[in-house]
């Protein structure tokens, strides 16, 4: 049996980590695993997590990346599992969400769910985020448009993080990075039915589903960058 790992980066997350690990813990197995890195949070983030008292939630605290990204890279370092979920602090997913999402990995490396992006008291904002990306796959296209890969609703084969890690220094977000090497050696499948409540509240470490404050100058800048990352990896991987 494929063993699951679920990742999660917290700092802060008192006000939903409980409602979240909730949503996950009723739907994993046994031989399951959720693997948190906590960024220093100055609440009561890693006293809540421990007073689930699950052997299957392991607690990396006292981590100081000051930065989602890095912080998601311990988590996923961790891992032990077969397949990984990136899980966010704040979300909730729906029922049966891993039981929808595993069969696909019998043909495929990456699988991205849809969504319902939500406000803090999970009233729909947006009923499908797909939709209102225009969501598909495709290197070029998603390098160029609004990226459909929210890492919260993504999941991968050990043999994508393999190639994923290490992070380089440069990307803009965890989740884009780890696509992009999925669309460029493996595939990929996108699940068009919303398995998760992405919650947004205006505290949240990324953009995403919400209008972005960086100038076109940046937004720019980030492409550069992450595509110089892509190229740099995919040589190395060749050259090995």
């Amino acid at each position: 049996m494929n063993k699951i790992s679920i990742c999660m980066a917290t700092f802060n997350g008192s006000r939903y980590i409980n409602e979240q690990l909730n949503s996950i813990i009723t739907q994993l197995d046994e031989s399951s695993e959720i693997v948190i890195s906590d960024d220093s949070s100055t609440d009561n983030t890693v006293q809540i997590i421990k007073s689930f008292n699950d052997k299957r939630i392991q607690v990396l605290p006292n981590q100081k990346f000051r930065n989602p990204i890095f912080n998601f890279e311990n988590s996923l370092k961790h891992a032990q599992g077969d397949y990984i979920f990136l899980a966010d602090q704040d979300d909730i997913w729906m029922p049966e969400r891993l039981n929808k999402m595993i069969p696909f990995f019998e043909n495929y490396d990456l699988i991205v769910s849809d969504c319902r992006v939500v406000d803090e008291n999970l009233e729909v904002l947006t009923e499908s985020y797909f939709a209102s990306v225009e969501a598909r796959p495709g290197l070029v296209r998603n390098l160029i448009c609004t990226s459909p890969y929210i890492g919260c609703c993504m999941a991968f084969k050990r043999n994508v993080l393999e190639r994923a890690l290490p992070f380089p220094k440069s990307i803009p977000m965890h989740d884009f990075w780890i696509a992009l090497i999925a669309e460029s050696m493996f595939k990929v499948k996108f699940i068009s039915e919303p398995l998760l409540l992405y919650r947004r509240h205006g505290s949240n470490a990324s953009f995403t589903a919400s209008k972005s404050n960086n100038p076109l100058q940046k937004k720019i800048l980030y492409r550069i960058q992450i595509v110089t990352s892509l190229v740099r990896r995919l040589w190395k991987i060749k050259m090995e």
